[in-house]
């Protein structure tokens, strides 16, 4: 195990600074103006030593130790503990009482887990995924123990793999696996976004700010966000649960407003739901202006959401070069490249018929795309894909990247791991390793020595013989309908066609149905030269997405097949 890792600078940040504030997390299902609990580095030490202690009860270090708990105090501490006691952690979200959550279980099976770390609260759910008689698996509610006793343990972390924790995958194009993330990719990934994120601080967060994240910690961007960059910077986390966001957008804002200087994070559809859902009255009295960085990641990311976000806040101090669109993902632990730092996000329009060609021309009015920084680390190439030759500027390729930060692999899956990591480049250039790289599956190109990501590959339509990006369409049509989109290609016996679920509130008037279509089949005839089969207008929340709220497009295709959409205009 590194010398170095998130929980060797926990332990440094203990007898350092015991008694400065590390985590502050405030419950808004308690109380709908929030109550909140904050624990101290020492705190949260001696706790995370006790979870330790207990969860070494039950198995042995290279074990694995699922956390199934609500987002709060308690899922930090179990998930450090974890570590602590030399298993491998697996972070993973709270099943809805009374369904069967497929994910669970299917990360049950493929972990073989010794321990279960979850809260008094949802005790019962979490042990009826473990309970199958197979195997005994001990199920602890971690708020129910002594966890601030001064008991006798060793502080040092027993000897066991690298692997500090799983990183479930969101499954947006297949099932979900297990990213095996060391403690050195942690630290290694950190480091790299911190020197992207702030040069203009010198690579580190200015004295006196605060980290503010609702994302759930089961996410790459939340664990990073609201545990990781904590500890490993020394800066305090003021956290909420995701539904308190979803719920009322402003909090998220208000959490940042007080907070001197602050850092935070989201995908781009927080963004969209903050500027609209968030009234006037909300923002009266708020300041961001000591809002340093906003990251905008995860997926996606709609050119138009950034300003209309900034328009919303801007009047309130919000300065629009805080916000940091971003790509990564979960094989390279969570970042891979930003837009540069404390500027003003920047859109490039591109020839829309020329990028599904796969060649990318610059033209006033065509399709805009987000421009991004090439990074010096990790290193990042675009690739073809199936030459694995280096593409030409201007070519559209799959993204590569290399890193101390990319994971060694899926767990227990090495025909998955073969097909994606440790890759070989042919003929690489310059100073760039032969082996070792990243296939992301994502595409992207080159354009003037700036980086533009287009899509999943997987996610790619071909129609009439012709490729187009899932996500482009899905864009178009976004314009239009404000809600979630999945453009998806449904093969009959001749070709494949184009078919589009929208997201939309019922209407009372059924003929505005009609208005909607006619108006999406245009906004794509004329950006995308397609003809739309079919367009499913459905409630909100009925398109499956992922749990970080990716359009599993894969599972849209086989609801539409089977007839499983509940149609609005049925």
């Amino acid at each position: 195990m590194s010398n170095v890792s998130v929980l060797s600078v926990l332990r440094e940040r203990a007898g350092l600074t015991p008694d400065d504030v590390a985590f502050t997390f405030t419950d808004y299902d308690r109380d709908w103006n929030g109550v909140a609990e904050s624990l101290t580095w020492s705190q949260v030490y001696r706790r995370t030593l006790n979870v330790a202690h207990e969860v070494g009860q039950h198995g042995a270090p290279g074990d694995r130790a699922l956390i199934i708990a609500p987002q709060g105090l308690a899922y930090i501490v179990a998930f450090l503990g974890a570590m602590q006691a030399g298993f491998i952690a697996v972070p993973l979200s709270v099943p809805v009482p009374g369904s069967h959550d497929e994910r669970v279980s299917a990360v049950v099976t493929d972990t073989s887990p010794s321990v279960v770390l979850t809260t008094s609260e949802v005790f019962e759910v979490a042990a009826q995924y473990v309970d199958d008689g197979a195997a005994v698996i001990a199920t602890i509610a971690v708020d129910t123990l002594d966890l601030d006793a001064a008991k006798a343990v060793d502080p040092e972390v027993p000897d066991g793999p690298d692997i500090a924790y799983l990183q479930y995958t969101s499954g947006s194009t297949r099932l979900p696996a297990g990213v095996m993330i060391s403690h050195r990719n942690m630290c290694a990934n950190f480091e790299q976004l911190m020197a992207d994120y702030l040069p203009h601080y010198g690579g580190e967060f200015p004295p006196g700010l605060s980290l503010v994240s609702w994302l759930p910690f089961y996410h790459d961007m939340g664990l990073m966000l609201g545990i990781g960059a904590p500890i490993l910077s020394g800066h305090p986390a003021d956290l909420m649960s995701p539904i308190a966001f979803l719920s009322r957008p402003a909090r998220w804002l208000q959490a940042m407003a007080r907070q001197p200087k602050a850092w935070s994070g989201a995908p781009n559809f927080a963004f969209d739901l903050t500027a609209r859902r968030t009234g006037d009255d909300e923002l009266d009295g708020l300041d961001l202006s000591g809002v340093i960085g906003i990251i905008n990641g995860a997926e996606r990311i709609h050119p138009e959401t950034v300003v209309r976000f900034n328009e919303r806040l801007a009047p309130i101090g919000l300065r629009p070069e805080v916000m940091a669109p971003s790509y990564g993902l979960a094989e390279a632990t969570v970042y891979v490249a930003s837009s540069t730092a404390n500027e003003v996000p920047n859109v490039v329009d591109f020839d829309a018929v020329e990028l599904s060609q796969g060649i990318a021309v610059r033209k006033t009015g065509g399709a805009p795309l987000l421009r991004y920084q090439l990074p010096v680390s990790p290193l990042v190439r675009i690739v073809d894909a199936d030459t694995c030759e280096l593409c030409p500027d201007g070519t559209v390729g799959e993204i590569w990247t290399h890193g101390e930060n990319v994971s060694a692999g899926y767990w227990r899956k090495p025909e998955q791991t073969g097909s994606a990591f440790g890759a070989t480049l042919i003929n690489p250039s310059n100073d760039d390793p032969e082996s070792g790289w990243l296939r992301t599956g994502d595409r992207g190109f080159v354009s003037q020595g700036e980086l533009f990501i287009v899509g999943r590959i997987k996610d790619m339509l071909i129609v009439r013989g012709r490729n187009h990006y899932s996500e482009d369409i899905e864009s178009t049509v976004q314009k239009i309908t404000k809600g979630r989109v999945a453009a998806i290609a449904v093969s009959d016996e001749q070709s494949e066609t184009l078919v589009t679920v929208l997201e939309l509130k019922k209407r009372d008037d059924s003929t505005e149905y009609t208005g909607v279509k006619n108006d999406v089949i245009a906004a794509i005839s004329r950006a995308h030269g397609l003809q739309v089969a079919d367009i499913v207008l459905v409630e909100p929340g009925a398109i499956p997405t992922t749990t970080s709220g990716k359009i599993r497009r894969a599972a849209c295709v086989e609801q539409y097949r089977q007839g499983q959409f509940v149609r609005l205009d049925a």
